[in-house]
């Protein structure tokens, strides 16, 4: 195998981790004056070859890194090997989705350039992980649309719902495909979602699947598939909800006010069974 060089990044990138380098100086620097000012660590999600990283380690005092490529692995130890000894820098060679709990043993901040192909469930995992804080990362830009949408936009939906019942989201700008080496066929963006408590309620986001999977047909008739009719009736016009509103139209408000009210309704059944 050729040895790993900045210069034959084009040539060592393997698509089967959706590997793209960000070399751009300015849009590092962008990230990184992103960065929440605290004293929380950084953990880094595919360092790549470094870019990022070398930026985090001069800024912040612990900076732990994740990547699957083994390649990469035995460059990036070779690379950042006086940080690893310092103890500044702590680089995992292990796919981040077989990590079974916390991304850190302590509170932190993810901060990266995440691999578009599992971008989505990292930000996930993330806003269910009680020690991650803030999230500041690179997506394709569809992605951080779907997270940073607004009730009324296309693109609000679930991941919208979610992140935005736990979190402040903004898109906050768009990077080309030169910034990258070699260039991805789509435009980038960078996401940055400030946690205010993390995702803990399996139900709730069982309750959006139903309400949000399909988009194109009525709310009413999504959550009908799967909750009395009659209820759903009334409810809706309890809270002055159209029957012909789409799933995308609905304030975020409205989704928690339903939901609650269908909870506290099952629950009432189960307690009025439990006296039968």
């Amino acid at each position: 195998m050729a040895e790993i060089t900045k210069e034959n990044a084009a040539l060592i990138a393997d698509k089967k981790f959706g590997q793209n380098f960000l070399q751009d100086e300015t849009v590092l620097k962008k990230i990184v004056e992103a960065m929440p000012n605290d004293t929380n660590d950084i953990v880094e999600i595919g360092p790549g070859l470094g870019d990022l990283t070398r930026q985090l380690i001069q800024v912040k005092q612990n900076v732990k890194a994740y990547e699957v490529d083994t390649r990469l692995c035995k460059y990036l130890k070779n690379e950042f090997k006086e940080a690893i000894e310092s103890g500044k820098f702590e680089l995992i060679c292990k796919d981040i989705m077989e990590e079974d709990g916390s991304l850190h043993n302590k509170e932190y901040n993810l901060v990266a350039n995440l691999p578009y192909y599992i971008a989505t469930n990292i930000i996930l995992k993330a806003l269910h992980d009680s020690n991650c804080k803030t999230i500041l990362v690179m997506v394709q830009r569809e992605v951080a649309q779907k997270f940073a949408a607004k009730p009324g936009d296309k693109n609000f939906g679930s991941l919208a719902i979610l992140s935005q019942s736990v979190a402040k989201v903004e898109h906050l700008f768009d990077v080309p495909p030169e910034a990258f080496e070699p260039p991805p066929k789509v435009t980038s963006a960078i996401l940055k979602i400030e946690k205010e408590k993390s995702l803990d309620d399996k139900d709730f986001e069982q309750f959006l699947r139903i309400a949000t999977k399909q988009p194109r047909k009525t709310l009413y008739k999504n959550l009908s598939a799967s909750y009395d009719k009659t209820l759903l009736k009334e409810l809706f016009k309890q809270a002055n909800i159209p029957l012909n509103i789409r799933p995308h139209e609905l304030e975020l408000s409205v989704y928690h006010h339903l939901y609650n009210r269908i909870k506290d309704e099952k629950d009432g059944e189960r307690k009025q069974k439990g006296r039968e």
